[in-house]
């Protein structure tokens, strides 16, 4: 492992970003306009926009960064900067862990900016704090991006990566709880629902909305989204070939 080869990972990351002006536009602008256009679909039903708003601004940055990832690693791969990565002396970890570096920082801000949106203008009131709210959202990014470095591998075209949104994403936000209780649905789908990685990331997240304290189901849940997150880089990293140059 180095240091130095995550961080210059981290920042060849942040420098396709910045050239990118669409990307950025998508990770912290699109989320903010949603939860936005959310406050006014329910504008009649205000509890409603109470109940499912924070998991929402915690939710966005797992898809969003599910998505950028998986393009992004798929271009790596294809044009050959992979390849040519693989070949100098750094290790497959240190690789993986300078995208989760920069892809939690650009969590952090979309994360901060939506809450921030939520909270002062859009009157988003949680029992919570909104900062845990932001620390799981970053952590739901990490999630996303440890998935979409996975799933890359097995996608040719940019097309098929969107595909994965939804044969890979959909299901979860259906199964999760977030537009129906699980104990609401049929007993094969609750049951599903629990091999699922976004169910836990969603029980979280409506614990510290609720205000409930660290410790027991809470900690279960945090702990299954970071298991997730090590078991996906892992693979991940499998999926990496190491050629000489």
């Amino acid at each position: 492992m180095s240091a130095r080869g995550s961080i210059a990972t981290a920042r060849r990351v942040l420098r396709q970003l910045r050239r990118d002006p669409r990307t950025i536009a998508l990770l912290l602008l699109v989320p903010v306009a949603l939860i936005t256009l959310l406050k006014f679909v329910f504008d009649g039903q205000p509890q409603t926009f109470q109940r499912i708003g924070a998991p929402l601004v915690g939710l966005f940055p797992f898809t969003t960064m599910f998505l950028i990832t998986s393009i992004t690693m798929l271009r790596e791969r294809t044009t050959g900067t992979l390849e040519r990565l693989m070949s100098m002396p750094i290790a497959k970890f240190d690789l993986l862990l300078g995208y989760g570096v920069a892809f939690a920082l650009v969590a952090s801000v979309q994360a901060a900016l939506t809450a921030s949106v939520a909270y002062a203008a859009l009157d988003l009131e949680t029992a919570g704090p909104a900062w845990g709210v932001i620390a799981l959202a970053i952590a739901n990014a990490l999630l996303g991006m440890s998935l979409g470095l996975f799933v890359s591998a097995f996608a040719r075209t940019e097309f098929q990566v969107i595909q994965f949104m939804p044969a890979f994403i959909f299901p979860q936000l259906l199964l999760c709880g977030l537009f129906v209780d699980r104990d609401l649905m049929a007993p094969a789908l609750d049951a599903a629902s629990y091999a699922l990685p976004l169910t836990y990331a969603f029980d979280a997240l409506e614990r510290v909305t609720a205000g409930e304290a660290f410790g027991g189901a809470l900690a279960l849940d945090v702990a299954v989204v970071a298991g997730v997150i090590a078991v996906s880089l892992a693979l991940g990293a499998m999926t990496l070939r190491r050629r000489t140059p």
